[in-house]
């Protein structure tokens, strides 16, 4: 019982701070909200006992990638006025929200039929370094390469496109 207040806690908190991520105005308080709903969810993968999914989401994301987002922001030192007026930014939210909502209602169905719904408990070794690194290295080895392979391409692009702009 008390794993599932402090699940439906850390689902809420997740859900608002994303929603407030996306509706803020200033890109400070939406990089302080994502913050919010990357320990959420670190949190949540906490709950299920995926020890090395907790350390790489508060490390990696909350951590490096979120530092390196806010030091742009404040190097980029945006003031209000420069922003963009957004009059149905609101609208335009209400609208993709009324979109999505039966996707999101197949989806919760699709889960709740799915054997997740019926063996809720995850296995004993989910979310160890060992299991990732075996089904990474194993199921996944080809989709692991291309994106490796992916993001090589990106790197020498955008090395490529900075060279030629000097």
């Amino acid at each position: 019982m008390q794993n599932e207040i402090l699940f439906a806690t850390l689902a809420l908190v997740a859900i608002v701070s994303s929603i407030v991520m996306i509706s803020a105005h200033r890109p400070i308080d939406s990089a302080l909200s994502f913050i919010v709903t990357l320990i959420s969810i670190a949190a949540l993968f906490a709950l299920v006992n995926a020890t090395f999914l907790f350390v790489v989401q508060i490390i990696i994301y909350a951590g490096a990638i979120l530092s390196l987002i806010l030091f742009i922001i404040m190097f980029l030192n945006i003031k209000d006025e420069n922003l963009p007026d957004e009059k149905y930014k609101n609208r335009w939210l209400l609208a993709t929200s009324i979109i999505i909502a039966p996707f999101s209602a197949i989806l919760i169905d699709l889960i709740m039929r799915s054997d997740i719904a019926v063996n809720g408990v995850a296995s004993e070794g989910f979310g160890t370094i060992k299991d990732v690194g075996l089904n990474l290295f194993s199921k996944w080895v080809l989709p692991f390469e291309l994106v490796s392979i992916l993001l090589l391409v990106a790197l020498v692009g955008a090395v490529t496109l900075s060279k030629r702009s000097e």
